[in-house]
């Protein structure tokens, strides 16, 4: 039988396990633009329930199963976390009020979870999490009309699960294609195995992240510095550089290895017939170059100082900390109507408070807010009726969860997918009108825009037929792949002229942070003489993450 404390220490040791693996997780997803990765999004879910947990002392199974499901809710990221923290409540509901289960209330009550997880789901996908959580299920049930131990039934549930993701590209033919199996399936796994030690040996999975060797080479050698060092520095400079190898140098690599660590740390050297590649943290980074063209020419070099790397990202959280706190202090519900929407760069943030969102949450593609996030700010919303706009197809379920936590107003999610649908529905808004008709109204402006969006390929893959390297230029038709480019304004310009029809009126470049006014207004040129005087074309400083430019076309 499983108590309180079992329970609780299985549910940190399942967050411990798939924080020691999120990189492979995130390594799993096959469409390459950078986004909230599966595994980054399910760790940060599991870990809001691990750090509530830690200080709860209820020996009842039933008492630690509604905390965690509860704290993971608020802590919900990403499809993947929201879909995972439905299956926990669910598995809460199964075994509410028990203070130790067994074998077939554990299966039972996963099985509560999985049905809860599939309503949830407009569309429920077979080849997913959905599958391998109800594929556990069967399996588990299974297992406890045989023998209602509960390791005995959770091994099944283990192997059940293992059993689901094997299959999962053979059910969704874009994973067989890409040789890979469900990222949240494999997540799910993983949580389920950390649970299954602490029942079956009473041991706690650790909560290390990937071991070096745990991750590929390839992976070593371009991380940012700063996020990944957030600890002691021991050594300034972040040094990185490849080496064309000569074929008269006899000499072996290992020996630049032992000369790199007497100078540094963090050292990794990979190397083949060809080339020489070097990641090494040093005060001496011009002794490692030179000691490397003992071996060849150097083909590429960067040095990051991680020291300032680290400071500025301190300074940037912790003001990024102080405005949050000073800006979401809950606030008495007066006004009959507010808005808040979801956006990253200071430029859109601008507009959408401009066009009268109350707050504009921090987040969208790779920084997919908490459901606590959002109801923050939902709460520091003075408005008997909140208006939600996720403006990301990966935020819109989080959104959703918060209309079950609010009592003292009413909340709606708008499910727009992307800015320019969220920017068209605000546009929209009749302040004479019914939040009824307003609803309906402001849907219906959002679907009538067309989204162009180009960003960078995070990975390599090969998807739709295309091999894309890591560093392409991609050009997205509304989130589909349209463009491999070299070029960010040729692919802006080439994109938007594509998806131009003659009913279009206006058009809105939105350019992102790491954009140049020079760039931006070649981009404008271009499109605007193209189009011709027919169209408005518009340009903005959106100052976003991630995209170069987001393109609205009404």
């Amino acid at each position: 039988m499983i108590n309180g404390t079992d329970l609780r220490n299985a549910i940190i040791s399942g967050a411990n396990n798939i924080l020691k693996h999120k990189t492979s997780v995130d390594e799993l997803n096959i469409f390459p633009v950078p986004d909230g990765d599966t595994g980054t999004n399910m760790s940060m879910t599991m870990s809001s329930a691990s750090r509530d947990l830690e200080n709860n002392t209820s020996n009842s199974a039933g008492e630690v199963a509604r905390a965690a499901a509860s704290a993971m809710l608020h802590g919900a990221r990403g499809n993947s976390g929201v879909i995972l923290s439905i299956l926990f409540r669910g598995f809460s509901k199964g075994i509410e009020g028990m203070e130790e289960v067994g074998g077939a209330d554990l299966a039972n009550a996963l099985g509560v979870g999985v049905e809860a997880a599939y309503k949830a789901v407009m569309k429920p996908t077979e080849g997913t999490i959905l599958t391998v959580s109800r594929v556990a299920s069967e399996k588990g049930k299974a297992a406890a009309a045989i023998d209602d131990d509960a390791v005995y039934v959770w091994s099944a549930i283990c192997k059940g699960a293992a059993e689901a993701l094997e299959k999962t590209p053979e059910l969704l033919p874009v994973l067989k294609k890409a040789g890979v199996v469900d990222a949240g399936g494999k997540g799910l796994c993983h949580i389920l195995d950390g649970m299954l030690s602490v029942f079956k040996d009473g041991t706690m999975i650790t909560n290390e992240a990937d071991s070096p060797e745990e991750q590929s080479a390839e992976t070593d050698f371009f991380r940012n510095a700063a996020a990944e060092f957030d600890q002691e520095i021991n050594f300034t400079y972040c040094t990185e550089f490849i080496v064309g190898r000569d074929p008269e140098c006899k000499k072996d690599p290992q020996d630049l290895r032992s000369y790199l660590e007497s100078i540094g740390d963090c050292v990794v050297l990979v190397d083949d017939d060809d080339i020489i590649k070097v990641h090494v943290h040093t005060e001496e980074p011009g002794s490692a170059l030179q000691s490397a063209l003992v071996f060849g020419q150097l083909l590429t070099v960067k040095i990051e100082n991680m020291k300032e790397q680290h400071r500025k990202a301190a300074e940037a959280n912790e003001e990024a900390k102080a405005k949050a706190a000073v800006s979401l202090e809950p606030a008495e519900p007066v006004n009959d109507i507010g808005f808040i929407a979801v956006a990253a760069g200071e430029g859109l943030k601008t507009l959408f408070t401009d066009l009268g969102c109350a707050h504009v949450v921090s987040g969208g593609q790779t920084m997919n807010p908490s459901t606590n996030d959002l109801l923050a700010a939902i709460l520091a919303t003075p408005a008997k009726t909140v208006l939600v706009l996720p403006n990301n197809k990966n935020i819109i379920m989080a959104a959703e969860q918060t209309i079950s936590l609010v009592n003292d107003r009413k909340v709606i999610v708008l499910p727009t997918r992307t800015i320019p649908q969220g920017l068209s529905a605000m546009l929209a808004y009749d302040p004479d009108a019914t939040t009824e008709v307003n609803t309906v109204g402001m849907m219906e402006a959002a679907s009538s825009v067309a989204t162009a969006s180009v960003t960078f390929a995070a990975r390599d893959s090969e998807f739709g037929g295309h091999k894309i390297k890591a560093g392409d230029i991609l050009g997205l038709n509304n989130g589909k792949l349209e463009l491999i480019e070299k070029d960010i304004v040729h692919t802006c310009s080439k994109l938007t002229r594509s998806m131009v029809t003659r009913s279009t009126s206006f058009i809105t470049i939105i350019y992102g942070a790491d954009v140049t006014e020079e760039q931006a207004n070649e981009a404008y040129n271009r499109i605007k003489a193209k189009v011709g005087n027919e169209t408005e074309v518009t340009l903005v400083n959106g100052g976003q993450p991630v995209y170069y430019f987001i393109v609205s076309i009404e």
